[in-house]
């Protein structure tokens, strides 16, 4: 087993290299294909030609198009992405620097989305078509179909500016400057709004798939065999149902954790929370190429990792899957 593991590994990692490639090539092609001039919004009005000139000249911009691709190409091949426009620093310690706030949102939103969701859509199954089930239903797929950007503003005004329970937006309070235990209250108390928006689309969809995936199990000859034995309906439920259930689960929530990075624009937009999707809004604004570009290759290489890795983690737990 462990031999088939290393090949399939292997197989899948050799399959993501001209992924990445075309990926590169991808997202060159749509960031300078789209309208509006990065130089003009920099010089804005009443800047010579020559400066123009000048500075098209200096960013590489005056060069053709497939003479820009190729050289940035070899320049992400060496680890370098570039330049940003607006922030004049490399492109590659923009990412890092906001990485770190990024991933506080997002392990936190798919931690309450995971347990959320798992036990909703638990408690639903144990009484299908029962009142609960139906109120859960209706709570799940409301949470679905909210925006995100409306339930963030909604979120804010009532909790925010109506009740004054938690900060409108931000971090963390600029005012602070000690750090420690106040810093990390102060941190969980901006975090709260944004990771529970977030979460609420992933909550539905984990609930949803967690009802179906027990209620399929529920039909299953183990479970007949387990409560004929007098076992009590909770361990028959939390030993039997729900372990062989979690597999689509799993599944789903791996994909989760690499789609999280691109979804993550609104939320951080909303609450002006110093991620990398507010980077993403700020960098299409000013049109900032490189950064642009750098954010993409990266949110693209995030999500391939995540599903290679849920691919191992779903071979791991069921033995059927077949490497090749």
């Amino acid at each position: 087993m462990q031999q088939g593991l290393f090949h399939y590994a292997l197989k899948r990692l050799l399959q993501t290299l001209p992924l990445i490639l075309c990926i590169i090539i991808l997202n060159f092609l749509l960031i300078h294909l789209t309208p509006g001039d990065p130089v003009s919004l920099l010089l804005q009005d009443g800047a010579s030609e020559e400066m123009i000139k000048t500075m098209r000249q200096e960013f590489g911009l005056d060069k053709p198009l497939y003479v820009q691709l190729v050289s940035y190409i070899r320049s992400v091949l060496k680890g370098n992405l570039g330049f940003s426009f607006t922030y004049h620093v490399p492109v590659l310690y923009l990412i890092l620097e906001r990485i770190p706030a990024t991933l506080l949102l997002m392990f936190t939103a798919l931690i309450i989305a995971s347990f959320g969701g798992i036990f909703l859509g638990v408690l639903a199954a144990i009484k299908p078509f029962s009142a609960r089930d139906n109120l859960i239903a209706f709570g799940s797929l409301a949470g679905y179909s909210l925006p995100i950007f409306w339930l963030g503003q909604i979120l804010v005004i009532v909790f925010a500016l109506k009740l004054d329970v938690f900060p409108t937006g931000g971090m963390y309070d600029m005012r602070l400057s000690s750090g420690g235990l106040t810093r990390i209250l102060d941190v969980s108390k901006h975090l709260v709004l944004p990771a529970l928006c977030f979460a609420s689309y992933n909550i539905a969809l984990i609930c949803r798939i967690t009802r179906t995936s027990m209620l399929e199990t529920l039909r299953k000859e183990f479970v007949t065999t387990a409560r004929s034995k007098g076992l009590a309906e909770r361990v028959v439920v939390l030993k039997h149902m729900l372990r062989n259930a979690m597999i689509p689960v799993v599944t789903l929530i791996g994909m989760d954790l690499g789609m999280m990075f691109a979804g993550s624009v609104l939320t951080e937009t909303v609450f002006s929370w110093p991620g990398i999707g507010r980077l993403t809004y700020d960098s299409i604004l000013s049109r900032d190429y490189p950064v642009l570009m750098g954010i993409f290759i990266f949110i693209s290489v995030a999500i391939m990792i995540a599903n290679f890795l849920t691919d191992l983690v779903y071979c791991i737990l069921d033995p059927r899957i077949r490497y090749g």
